[in-house]
């Protein structure tokens, strides 16, 4: 049974370490510290040995080298059962160290940083600690190692002697820690010093986040893994029940679609796919706008705003059953407002564009650069006789904005600013162009048309003018261009070509 007599201590997040070093010394555990763990723990006046006592070496090259000294690593690896270990420590003069409690350089915080220098990367990457969190997890039976405050309480509760199922947790947690932080290392010096995605050095490792009550359906199981904190991934909720994995899919397709927009935006999303959308002067009029467009399949739904939720979008929002919400901020006001709603889950969210989409099939990732391209103003090619008026072309912007976030074969109808009906999902394009014209709550005269992909034939874009669009924008690249272009000038309207398909499965 493992006793623990001599611990080290060298701790980046010194969350708890105080309470935690007094914990051991109750259990009369000598105390080994480096650096600043150490003197945080003698300004509480703890009894601590420096860890260069043990290695007759002071610290050098500008901390680069600490505790890589046989004095540690072999105190560490030894294994107790193992006779020729123990001799060869007693012939070197080495004590045992049974217990190390590391957490490392928070490398991920400064590779957040866009402007990050590779200097500065490369100085943040730990060394001396994921060596000695390895050799005590690989030593587990003897050494128990600590890599988190959160295990702290735990750790105590079973002084001197953590239990072998204690140890085991502990080792496989340390080992987790080890592997994620080199993956946030070569995840982001693989981007090199340009940042530009480089998917074949990608490495996947996400740690757990936490347990969701279930997973798209209550008979599944499900959790949430993520290491970032941007995104709805890191998200932080500010109120509400717990999330359900629905709650983020759809929370995420909200954001990703808001995000689209500079003015005010707000998105209002069911089953991934957006039923409202409006870009306005205010936040206030967008929501009002967004709710517009199909106030049924809004009830129910989550929210996404671009941003500061102020209290006046706060009053009318709090008019709908909406599951979630997700925007930067939310002023004093709206938040007092909103939280009357007991459950409805409120999330602030910090935003920086992945590089990378992953989605799992049986067996396997698929990973996609993500879709970032936006058109330039006015830079489709207009295919018509008939030009877009100035009208019809802030409204085309809006609707293939929209159109990227609709899931394909998507139609998108709007106006400038708001979109008017949705055709998401069909295995059919003419179908989701009837169906998006009958699901519209407003008016469809004088609207325009956004498709993800080309029409195949002119049927698609006919039923499009005869529910009353007067502008499309799609891709093109179709073999039957000519004869849709054809249609098209046939019927008066206008329509553009952007060459860029925005297909989302």
């Amino acid at each position: 049974m493992v006793q623990i007599r001599r611990a080290l201590l060298s701790v980046t997040d010194k969350t708890g370490i105080v309470e935690f070093a007094q914990g051991l010394m109750r259990h009369h555990v000598e105390l080994i510290s480096t650096g600043g763990t150490a003197r945080v723990l003698r300004e509480h006046n703890l009894p601590v040995r420096d860890a260069a006592e043990l290695t007759g070496f002071p610290e050098m090259l500008d901390g680069r080298v600490k505790t890589m000294h046989p004095h540690i690593t072999g105190a560490i690896l030894a294994v107790r059962a193992n006779a020729e270990h123990m001799a060869a420590l007693a012939r070197h003069g080495i004590a045992p160290i049974d217990m190390v409690v590391v957490n490392l350089y928070d490398f991920a915080a400064v590779a957040a940083d866009p402007n990050a220098s590779l200097e500065t990367l490369i100085e943040n990457i730990d060394i001396g600690g994921p060596t000695m969190i390895r050799s005590a997890a690989k030593n587990y039976q003897d050494v128990a190692v600590v890599t988190s405050p959160g295990d702290y309480e735990r750790v105590l509760s079973e002084m001197p002697s953590p239990s072998a199922a204690l140890l085991w947790e502990l080792a496989v947690k340390a080992f987790g820690t080890t592997a994620e932080y080199d993956s946030a290392i070569h995840e982001r010096l693989s981007l090199g010093e340009a940042k530009a995605p480089a998917m074949d050095k990608r490495y996947m490792g996400f740690p757990k986040r936490f347990d969701l009550r279930y997973g798209e359906n209550p008979h599944q199981q499900a959790s949430l893994y993520g290491s970032s904190t941007h995104g709805i991934a890191g998200a932080e909720q500010l109120h509400g029940k717990e999330l359900s994995y629905n709650n983020l899919v759809d929370l995420d397709a909200a954001w990703q679609l808001v995000s689209e927009f500079t003015a005010p935006a707000t998105a209002i999303v069911k089953h991934t796919n957006p039923c409202g959308c409006a870009e306005q002067a205010t936040l206030a009029e967008s929501y009002s706008r967004a709710l517009e467009c199909d106030p049924v399949s809004a009830f129910g739904g989550v929210i996404g705003f671009n941003r500061t939720v102020d209290r006046a979008t706060a009053e009318l929002v709090s008019q709908l059953f909406a599951e979630a919400v997700a925007a930067p901020e939310y002023d004093a006001d709206a938040l007092a407002i909103l939280k009357l709603k007991k459950n409805i889950r409120l999330l602030r969210i910090q935003s920086k564009p992945d590089a990378f989409v992953v989605k799992s099939i049986e067996g396997g990732l698929l990973v996609q650069t993500a879709d970032r391209h936006e058109l330039a103003p006015r830079s489709a090619k207009v295919v018509t006789l008939r030009q877009p008026t100035d009208a019809e072309w802030v409204a085309l912007e809006f609707a293939w904005k929209v159109a990227k976030h609709v899931k394909s074969n998507a139609i998108v109808y709007a106006r400038a600013g708001q979109i008017v009906g949705v055709g998401a999902g069909q295995m059919s394009r003419v179908d989701s162009v009837k169906i998006g014209a009958s699901r519209a709550h407003l008016p469809l005269a004088g609207s325009v048309v956004a498709s993800d992909a080309f029409f195949p034939f002119p049927d698609g874009l006919e039923e499009a003018v005869r529910s009353g669009a007067t502008a499309v924008i799609q891709p093109g690249g179709s073999v039957k261009d000519q004869e849709v272009i054809a249609s098209a000038d046939k019927l008066g309207i206008a329509m553009v070509f952007t060459g860029i398909r925005h297909f989302r499965h």
